[in-house]
């Protein structure tokens, strides 16, 4: 008779194949099922458990995350979500690679094996973002070939350089292949795309995407046969608009990913299991929304022995006592049940200066020619922004914040390696009545950006985030009133989730002192408006630049 570690029985176990959930018993050994159904004749377990009619449905799996947008360090996160039910990520070092090249990546490598939860690593396409800002390395296919001997790196990720695969640049083509010739998965971005472009990636053998805000953009998707990530993050609230085009015909062509979230959204509300929760709630069925969070994403990825609840796969298991309400009761990974903080981990020294500039208040001087200004216009919780045209004040021949109109300067300087170059623009729709706000989280160069009322609140936020060595500032007209210190490479938090959380509930709290009643989070709001390859005008180091002209435009008119 075979022995086996466990033995779970009188569960209704989704089977992800019919999508159905169906009384089942599973067999486990060394973290594997290994057998299904009545088998207690031929197979002797040590330990038996009734699931006393409970659901078991898989892990939940992320299908693209980037660690560092919840800032804390990937062994916290894990003790965060591994208890809401997900056991497996697929994550996108690109943000601390854009800091500190190689040696981040294996930084987070490292700091990831400390967890039970699987961290599996997409190697990041594009660093830097752009060739025209400036960030803190570069990484070319020969600086990334090494790292496919890393048995946790699962293919490249998204693929931003849109320009650079049209014309089969040789660089980011042979990332492309290298990963291919893995036999691993390549991950696209495909923001603003039409049809066309997205059949470009196509051809490039790029085969998923996560920028998907409307339905045109998934129909689109669809027809060029990409697998679609279905997108719920802090400020990228893309699932309610996207969610109603998911129907039993072409529900295996979705999964759900966060991207980026703070630790303290995931806290509230929750990672994946909110996502599943969201995706019932607009009328999909439970057993296709956890289908969609567990299996497809593992298929997505090319994984297979993952997110299956039979013979061969990883015993990742969640038991939930209501399946629409996707209250999560316990959670097993590898055969092993899971506790909210029961594996000991120690947040891993990174030793590396990122603070490297030499910005002088003097620098925000911003004298305009005329009053008619581009704008950057916030779109709240998306990560686009709108290209506003305003007319605003003038005083001396210098921009003069407007508080009424809610027109405010905003500078992003270079901190990676001292160059002094640093751009200026507008943006509107923070609702800031005084003060400002620094941070060093800035997607995807990460240099230090910073908006506020006047010259003396900016320049003292941004001393405050360059003496902690990088991290999120708030001020008023006369004071520091919180700071998150983010020490690892100006992205992370060095501390536990607990007191990271804490730190990020003090800036909020700060926040809402200055400012209007806002609906959206400020602090990831802000880093997303230096990425220029997402719509509209985004600012960089070296200037204010327009998706849509791909080019640089000048704020006035």
């Amino acid at each position: 008779m075979e022995k086996v570690d466990l033995c779970i029985t009188n569960g209704n176990v989704l089977n992800v194949f019919t999508r159905s959930f169906e009384k089942n018993t599973l067999w486990i050994k060394n973290g594997k099922i290994v057998a299904t159904g009545n088998q207690f004749n031929t197979i002797q377990a040590k330990t038996i458990i009734n699931a006393s009619d409970k659901y078991i449905v898989p892990g939940f799996i992320d299908s693209h995350v980037h660690i560092e947008s919840s800032l804390v360090a990937p062994s916290e996160l894990a003790k965060v979500i591994l208890p809401m039910g997900t056991t497996s990520i697929f994550t996108d070092p690109h943000e601390i690679a854009n800091v500190s090249g190689v040696d981040g990546i294996k930084y987070m490598i490292e700091d990831a094996r400390q967890t039970p939860l699987d961290v599996f690593v997409m190697l990041p396409s594009s660093v830097p973002c752009t060739p025209f800002e400036d960030n803190g390395a570069t990484l070319k296919a020969k600086d990334l070939h090494p790292l496919y001997k890393f048995p946790e790196v699962k293919g490249l990720a998204e693929v931003m350089d849109y320009p650079a695969v049209e014309k089969r640049d040789t660089d980011i083509m042979e990332k492309i292949n290298d990963a291919l010739n893995h036999h691993l998965q390549v991950d696209g971005h495909g923001a603003g795309m039409n049809r066309e472009q997205l059949d470009v990636y196509r051809q490039a053998g790029i085969s998923t995407d996560h920028e998907c805000t409307d339905l045109q953009g998934i129909n689109d998707r669809l027809a060029e046969g990409f697998k679609v990530f279905l997108r719920e993050g802090t400020v990228e609230r893309d699932l309610q608009n996207t969610i109603q085009i998911v129907n039993e015909g072409n529900a295996q062509r979705f999964s759900f990913c966060t991207d980026d979230k703070f630790i303290n959204t995931i806290i509230e509300e929750g990672g994946i299991n909110f996502a599943i929760k969201l995706a019932i709630q607009y009328g999909v069925k439970p057993e296709t929304a956890y289908t969609m969070a567990s299996y497809n994403a593992a298929m997505a990825h090319k994984i297979d022995d993952l997110g299956a609840l039979s013979t061969g796969y990883k015993a990742d298991l969640v038991f939930i006592n209501n399946p629409k309400a996707v209250d999560v009761n316990k959670v097993m990974k590898d055969g092993k049940f899971i506790q909210e903080n029961d594996f000991e981990t120690k947040t891993l020294n990174f030793q590396s200066n990122t603070m490297n500039h030499h910005f002088t208040k003097a620098d925000l001087k911003l004298e305009l020619s005329n009053d008619e200004c581009n704008v950057i216009g916030i779109c709240p919780n998306h990560i686009e922004t709108k290209h506003l045209i305003k007319k605003v004040p003038i005083e001396n021949g210098e921009f003069k914040a407007d508080l009424k109109n809610d027109v405010l300067k905003m500078v992003d300087v270079e901190r990676h390696h001292n160059s002094g170059t640093y751009g200026l623009a507008l943006v509107s729709g923070f609702k800031l009545n005084e003060g400002a706000v620094a941070t060093t989280v800035a997607h995807d160069s990460h240099n230090l950006l910073a908006f506020g009322t006047s010259d003396d609140a900016i320049y003292r936020a941004i001393e405050e985030v360059t003496k902690v060595g990088g991290g999120i500032s708030v001020v008023d007209d006369e004071k520091t009133l919180a700071t998150m210190p983010l020490k690892i490479a100006g992205l992370m938090s060095d501390k536990s989730w607990q007191k990271a959380s804490e730190d990020l509930s003090a800036i909020t709290n700060a926040y809402k002192k200055i400012s209007n009643d806002i609906d959206f989070n400020p602090f990831i709001t802000l880093s997303f408006l230096s990425l220029p390859v997402i719509p509209t005008i985004k600012l960089t180091n070296r200037g204010l630049y327009d998706f849509e002209q791909q080019k640089f435009i000048n704020i006035a008119r």
